[in-house]
């Protein structure tokens, strides 16, 4: 259970409110797209440690998409309430973010058994870990450079968002089949 990626997905689940307060309590746009950014980066840095350093744990398995889950719904949700992201575009990302987090939450309490993430789903996250920093760099002023980063997050954000969604439709089935595996598993 104490191995080093969880331990890195436990620290990125506490910098959630330190992220909304650089955000709203400080205001500063520029230090929390930082601390968002860091926080996607160190998401492929404890996946990639657990790999490498055979500390694959079942509950690292869970531990780390809900915190992707939760860093997008509640990081996302203060992006929204400060407007430094296109709206429609961090509702989409929300919407999805719950309606497959509460899915995955109601098939496991009825024996679904864990599946793990796709690279669809992987990519999505990725690009959209990198899109809201962009945003909010892009929206901290009025600039060229300002811009310039608005149009990287719509380049980074647009193929992420379709990705996740496409992610989200392939797992129907891995839902489906995984809760008939759990259900047959507890009836054996």
């Amino acid at each position: 259970m104490l191995t080093v990626p969880n331990v890195v997905t436990v620290v990125r689940l506490c910098c959630i409110p330190v992220f909304l307060w650089l955000l709203f309590g400080l205001e500063n746009r520029y230090a929390a797209a930082v601390l968002l950014g860091v926080l996607g980066a160190t998401d492929w840095v404890d996946g990639y440690v657990a790999r490498r350093f055979d500390q694959v744990s079942e509950l690292g398995k869970v531990l780390d998409p809900t915190a992707d889950r939760l860093l997008f719904i509640v990081c996302v949700g203060g992006i929204i309430v400060d407007g430094s992201a296109p709206l429609v575009f961090s509702l989409l990302v929300v919407v999805r973010e719950v309606v497959v987090g509460v899915t995955l939450a109601v098939l496991t309490l009825f024996g679904m058994k864990r599946f793990d993430v796709s690279w669809w789903g992987k990519a999505g996250t990725f690009g959209l870990m990198f899109a809201f920093p962009l945003f909010l760099m892009g929206s901290a002023g009025d600039g060229a450079i300002n811009t310039l980063l608005w149009v990287c997050g719509w380049l980074a954000g647009i193929p992420a968002l379709l990705f996740s969604y496409y992610a989200a439709i392939t797992y129907i089935p891995m839902m489906r089949q995984s809760l008939a595996e759990g259900r047959r598993a507890r009836v054996a």
